[in-house]
């Protein structure tokens, strides 16, 4: 069985929504043909050439990687550079390649979530919430006959968007009542008579941004000189997806057994996992965030945790972030903490109907250690 690759890239995309990548990053489909079929799937952190002849050897028609291959000072892709000679293996090849990075990072399932259930937390919740967009409740009266184009107007301006989803209404039929007086011009009924008219109740909701244009809408589509209607402020509620994670252990245990606890579970790299606190201190709460996650540490800080595990720790700031008041900081590399993320993306795509395997040996650059 196989998938066209536009179908899988629609896959991954509904998984890891490009929207939630940072302005910075480059993620998506880096190379390969939409209309080619895709019967099997390599997952990784980086492509590098040991990804690419596995891929190759394999008969891989997709490689899905955590990072990008082009996100910095590419201005060839020539095959005498070196990101560029693996693009035209891959291209000759017939393997395409797909990046989801800082939008994998953020959504749920995606890589703060692999990291956080590897070490055993519970009850997670995003270290950095991304900010939600302000949004109004609309409740507009509309007689049955007109509400499709009332409805339709108000989703051309901009309401009606959940998330992925588009013209999102509720609707119920109900009375509505009006006495027009001398100088009204009723579209239905007449001067001093009381009406009763069926109208349809709709609700839906809109960007605050968007007042404006939806009131516009709604008043040119409604047939009524003076709509019913009604504007909510809907109170703006934490999101459930962002950078980085925090979560309980099962059962406290002191900053030395937490180490040697995420350096049991946590993939090996060649070198080993390193902290920075009181090894006798009491952990509990833990905050995480996979890759390079010194930008965290403040909200780490803020969120009260015991301790903050990431990667690619600096001397200086962990310096000035222990004598600020952090909680222990722990680093365990950049490729071991977004390494489990492959494993949870490899499933997504193998119940989707494309085989996907795990590119095992490590990707991280430093391997060469005191022996």
């Amino acid at each position: 069985m196989s998938r066209d690759l536009a179908e899988v890239v629609d896959a991954l995309d509904r998984a890891y929504p490009p929207r939630l990548a940072e302005s910075w990053d480059a993620v998506g489909l880096v190379c390969g043909d939409p209309t080619d079929p895709v019967a099997s799937v390599l997952v990784c952190v980086d492509v590098t050439d040991a990804v690419v002849d596995q891929a190759l050897a394999d008969g891989v028609d997709l490689i899905v990687a955590h990072h990008p291959l082009l996100l910095r000072g590419v201005e060839t892709v020539a095959a005498n550079t070196a990101k560029g000679r693996l693009l035209h293996r891959l291209i000759k090849g017939g393997c395409a390649l797909y990046s989801a990075h800082t939008n994998a990072d953020k959504v749920r399932g995606g890589v703060s979530d692999a990291l956080a259930d590897a070490l055993g937390l519970h009850r997670c919740v995003p270290l950095a919430p991304e900010p939600t967009v302000p949004l109004d409740k609309w409740v507009v009266m509309v007689p049955e006959g007109n509400a499709e184009q009332v409805a339709e107007a108000m989703f051309r301006a901009g309401a009606g968007a959940l998330g992925d989803y588009r013209d999102c209404m509720w609707s119920v039929v109900g009375t509505g009542q009006f006495l027009p007086m001398d100088r009204a011009r009723p579209a239905i009924g007449a001067i001093g008579a009381l009406t009763r008219v069926d109208e349809d109740r709709l609700e839906m909701a809109a960007p605050k941004s968007a007042r404006a244009a939806v009131l516009a809408a709604l008043r040119d589509a409604h047939p009524y000189e003076e709509p019913a209607f009604d504007v909510f402020a809907q109170v703006a509620l934490d999101s459930d997806i962002g950078l980085g994670r925090v979560g309980r252990l099962a059962a406290p245990m002191s900053l030395r057994e937490f180490v040697t606890h995420a350096a049991a579970v946590l993939p090996q790299a060649a070198w080993p996992i390193r902290a920075a606190g009181d090894p006798d201190a009491t952990v509990q709460t833990v905050a995480v965030c996979g890759g390079a996650g010194d930008s965290l540490i403040g909200a780490a800080t803020a969120a009260g945790v015991d301790v903050y595990l990431t990667g690619d720790l600096r001397h200086h700031v962990v310096d000035e972030a222990l004598r600020a008041g952090s909680p222990a900081l722990v680093d365990a590399g950049h490729w071991a903490t977004e390494f489990p993320w492959c494993a949870s993306a490899a499933e997504l795509l193998t119940e989707f109907g494309c085989p996907a395997t795990v590119f095992q040996p490590s990707t991280d650059p430093f391997n060469v250690v005191p022996s």
